[in-house]
């Protein structure tokens, strides 16, 4: 009864102040037709509301949705320190050993032929080749035991397994995160990690191998409970890392490694903040104070939607027309904090805030509608990346970060299938589809990057289920017709573990999205619908400037534990400092 008198009120507030809008105020946006003796005729498509009564209308649909605000809990304080120690000398909770299943080999007598686990092995008088028999571990990757055994420093000896081999970011930051796991389990304050085998490492490789673990380890630790009544905190608050080396370059390295977990944390807690809470002007908040926080470095302009209005931002505002969360347009800058600027970037990230799908409302099993905050993972991973570029403060690089903020909702002002939207550079889009929102927002997103005179864009989105089903869960797709793009995004890649496999545009499929009476509709067939979605995208972008589109939709969440990832974020730090001096 309730909720029906509040919606009641909030409709007529809505229709009250569309009848009295002036005709300045009365479109969101416009779509320009023109005939062929020249005229031109101008037709509201949708009717906006006062200020007043939009404040009013967000005030009553916040104050139904649950009054849930989540917790203020701070990230758990752990020291990561690389120690030269002898292993049977540590003390603490946990000594945690990373081994390949080559180094799990026993000899005649059924004893350790590596040094490391030899080692061990007799100061327990043979009891952790006997106990890792029993347990059947084999080294295997994803295979761990912990084991209470006397004769140590530590309290427990816990093997790790890395698969075959360990020479990759990801077996590491596994590694991590497995350490993790198994100190929440244990409930330990102190633990070591070392690798059985590391003795034909670089110093490359050993550097990137302690802040692989040091991420994971921080990473792991992590959860979000913000929305939970009740939760433990961690009780780990010392890593110490042994055999990789010391000194102030992989003290530097695992610094980094703690700046860019953090920012991924963050960008984690963006994606699995309910859209109750994290409305469009929630989320240019949490921008606006990344830019108050490294205020040295990093600008923010939050612009409204009057301001966008004026930008000609048609395609984007006529997504957000339906909601009476009202849009917010966010663009952080970074420059550095001194020396000249050599390269110019822009990072590109959707931003539904929530997707009913508009008039093709989601649907059906597999429509996802329940999981649908997730659909502005894209500007997470940028965000996330300012975050984490603030405080690393690169030289030599100008990086925009920039996100059409929105909800993709249902109501009498919203966008109608059939409709036509015209995007800031001037093309007309036929909208066939409401539910491919994102790359309507995106198309003004991109017109407007390209404005800010950059050299390199990379936008990131949720964009397609078509390209989850081509590559799965863990794989993100990439489209750009750059090769030299290409080429240093998937270098960043390698560096931070995150997969990314490289697809087609294929141009010929433009053809299925021709439209009769605009420029294009918003959406192909089925088949190719990843590809075609990038076309559309490409329109948008200036043949000038080097652009890749990303489409991360099925790596963002992880649908068996119903989290987010962060992922994207590491490999934009890393690609950022690879275009830095």
């Amino acid at each position: 009864m309730v909720t029906t008198i509040v919606a009641s009120l909030a409709t007529s507030l809505l229709a009250s102040s569309v009848s009295h809008s002036s005709p300045s105020t009365a479109s969101l946006f416009f779509t320009k037709l023109r005939s062929s003796s020249g005229l031109r005729f101008s037709f509201a498509v949708a009717p906006s509301f006062s200020r007043r009564a939009q404040f009013m209308a967000h005030t009553l649909a916040r104050a139904t949705l649950g009054l849930t605000q989540p917790a203020n809990i701070e990230l758990p304080k752990i020291s990561i320190a690389a120690k030269e120690i002898d292993v049977a000398e540590w003390k603490g909770d946990i000594l945690s050993v990373g081994v390949t299943e080559k180094d799990m080999a026993k000899d005649e007598n059924s004893r350790f032929l590596n040094s490391i686990l030899k080692k061990l092995d007799d100061l327990l008088g043979g009891l952790l080749a006997e106990a890792s028999s029993e347990e059947d571990f084999t080294g295997k990757a994803g295979q761990s035991t912990v084991l209470r055994l006397p004769g140590l420093g530590s309290k427990r000896v816990g093997l790790i397994g890395l698969g075959q081999s360990a020479s990759f970011p990801a077996a590491f930051r596994g590694l991590g995160e497995a350490v993790a796991s198994t100190a929440k389990t244990a409930q330990a304050c102190s633990v070591a990690v070392v690798l059985a085998s590391s003795e034909g490492f670089s110093n490359e490789l050993k550097l990137n191998a302690a802040s692989a673990i040091a991420s994971g380890t921080v990473l792991g630790i992590h959860e979000d409970n913000r929305y939970k009544s009740e939760s433990k905190k961690p009780q780990l608050k010392s890593v110490d890392i042994l055999g990789l080396g010391t000194g102030p370059e992989l003290e530097k390295k695992l610094k980094y490694a703690e700046d860019v977990s953090h920012a991924i944390i963050f960008g984690r807690e963006l994606v699995n903040s309910p859209a109750n809470v994290l409305t469009p002007a929630a989320l240019a908040t949490e921008a606006s104070k990344i830019g108050s926080l490294y205020s040295d470095v990093l600008s923010a302009n939050i612009l409204t939607a009057e301001q966008c209005k004026e930008l000609k931002m048609g395609s984007y505002l006529g997504v957000a027309a339906a909601s009476a969360n009202p849009p917010h347009f966010i663009h952080l800058c970074y420059k550095p904090p001194s020396g000249p600027i050599k390269t110019k970037l822009a990072l590109v990230g959707k931003g539904l805030t929530f997707d009913s799908g508009g008039y093709n409302i989601k649907t059906g099993p597999g429509c996802s509608i329940d999981v649908m905050k997730i659909d502005m993972g894209g500007s997470a991973a940028v965000l996330g990346a300012a975050k984490a570029l603030g405080q690393i403060k690169p030289s030599g690089v100008e990086v925009h970060f920039i996100v059409a903020s929105c909800e993709n909702m249902i109501s009498g002002t919203g966008m109608r299938p059939g409709d036509i939207v015209t995007a800031s550079n001037g093309k007309t889009i036929e909208v066939n589809n409401t539910d491919a929102e994102g790359r309507l927002t995106l198309a003004d997103a991109l017109v407007y990057a390209c404005n800010q005179g950059v050299e390199k864009i990379v936008d990131l989105a949720t964009l397609t289920g078509a390209c989850v089903v081509a590559l799965g869960p863990s794989i993100a797709g990439v489209f750009t017709p750059s090769d030299d793009l290409a080429k240093e995004v998937f270098d960043a890649s390698e560096a931070s573990g995150e997969k990314f496999w490289r697809m087609p545009l294929e141009e010929s499929y433009w053809e299925s999205m021709k439209s009769g009476v605009a420029d294009m509709v918003n959406t192909g067939g089925r088949q190719g619908g990843a590809i075609t979605a990038a076309l559309f995208l490409k329109q948008f972008v200036d043949e000038k400037i080097q652009w890749m589109h990303i489409d991360l939709a099925g790596p963002v969440w992880n649908d068996k534990k119903r989290v987010a990832t962060g992922f994207g974020i590491s490999t934009l730090v890393e690609w950022v400092l690879k275009n830095s001096s």
